[in-house]
């Protein structure tokens, strides 16, 4: 194994997202656009250097024309229902920190009502506004609003005070796929097909609302107390119909046309998804320097290689996916996602049992009780208390929340 590889697994870490947003035009791009593993490629001068921090379950009536429309037993989620009472911080007891990022943290927290458990994000508007998020901040509340998904996490309420913003979500107890992935060090076909299966159902569900997700990878994959698959962490989420040009995401999981800021939409998330399932069955992503232009240039110019880990038939999924080719690529033709999931990789797995929640997951978090966070890391705690009054310059940038 590459020495380089071998720090990648050694140290695992979560890898950290980022956000770049140029100077791009406006326009279109033909869906033939395609580039070539020979092409010469060029990277944009303003990549950041660093990393800074079937079967869709409820199609609607109002899809575009060219989508595959969904199997007739598969539920409509035109009905979504949220909590009609104004949320507010004093509905619920304060617990351990499960996360942290640049604005802010995650709180275990249990309702005074029901007594149940959740997750309270809570963001910094100060640090929104100065790191000139708060584009993709809406954007994550608007989206988790308008969606719900077996394998997507639910968001139950928003608010905000004079400094911060609230999200109360599902608390998913099972921790991350990322955890469980560095301690068994790979997973097999059979365990990679089953989170993978549940992967595709979810983007696929989002697809169908042109939402593109640009942040799939094993950090934002919680497991359940069942053990199945919960999609966080939505911050650069967002409604495409067409193409967008912002460079964010994390840097192993980029798309080559999100690189070359050519403009690309929901192909990008395919990509991702590739490079998901190669890293659960090799253990490692399939391009990885520690410079993040030779990364970049990786990406562009090289085919993967594949470990002994990697059957012929993955390696065949595989090479649909993590191709340059958009024309080629899986997820992005005709067929749309059915062209993966019905691949031969997945013929032993029955996704309408699968979106139903049928199957057994390979993996049953061990949880003393409801509120166990013991699958999270533990993070030193702030003290800081929330709710103080202050002067509240930012409201009107958050009039949602």
């Amino acid at each position: 194994m590459p020495t380089m590889l071998s720090k990648f697994i050694d140290k695992a870490k979560p890898r950290f997202s980022f956000h770049h947003h140029g100077n791009h035009k406006s326009g279109s791009t033909s869906s033939n656009e395609s580039q070539s593993h020979n092409t010469k490629f060029h990277l944009p001068n303003n990549l950041p250097t660093t990393a800074i921090t079937t079967h869709i379950f409820g199609y609607r009536d109002d899809l575009k024309d060219n989508y595959v429309e969904p199997p007739p037993e598969q539920v409509d989620d035109s009905d979504v229902t949220r909590p009609h009472c104004q949320l507010k911080l004093d509905n619920f007891n304060l617990q351990r920190t499960l996360g942290t990022g640049s604005f802010g943290r995650v709180h275990l927290i249990q309702s005074k009502i029901n007594k149940r458990y959740y997750a309270l994000k809570v963001l910094k508007k100060a640090e929104i506004v100065k790191l000139k998020q708060v584009e993709h901040t809406n954007n994550e509340r608007s989206i988790l609003t308008k969606v719900q998904h077996p394998f997507i996490v639910n968001l139950w309420g928003s608010f905000q005070d004079c400094a911060n913003l609230y999200m109360v979500m599902d608390f998913v107890p099972g921790g991350e796929l990322f955890s469980f992935l560095r301690k068994s060090k790979k997973f097999s076909n059979d365990v990679a097909r089953f989170y993978a299966g549940e992967v595709l159902l979810a983007l696929a569900y989002l697809h169908s609302k042109n939402i593109i997700y640009r942040d799939l990878k094993p950090e934002n994959l919680l497991l359940d107390v069942h053990g199945h698959i919960k999609i966080c962490d939505f911050g650069f989420a967002k409604v495409v119909p067409d193409i967008t040009w912002t460079l964010c995401g994390t840097p192993d999981y980029l798309a080559p046309e999100i690189i070359q800021t050519k403009g690309y939409g929901k192909a990008a998330d395919y990509w991702a998804f590739g490079v998901l399932v190669f890293e659960m069955l090799a253990g490692f992503p399939p391009y990885y320097d520690e410079n993040q232009f030779k990364l970049y240039e990786k990406i562009l110019t090289t085919q993967p290689k594949y470990p002994s880990s990697i059957d012929s038939t993955a390696k065949d999924l595989l090479k649909h996916l993590l191709t340059t080719d958009l024309t080629q690529r899986y997820g992005n033709l005709k067929r749309g996602y059915h062209d993966i999931c019905e691949h031969k990789w997945f013929a032993s797995l029955d996704f309408d049992k699968l979106i139903q929640r049928k199957i057994k997951p390979p993996y049953i978090p061990h949880l003393k009780n409801d509120g166990d966070a013991s699958n999270f890391d533990r993070y030193p705690e702030d003290f800081h208390p929330y709710g103080v009054p202050q002067d509240d310059p930012y409201r009107d940038q958050f009039p949602d929340f």
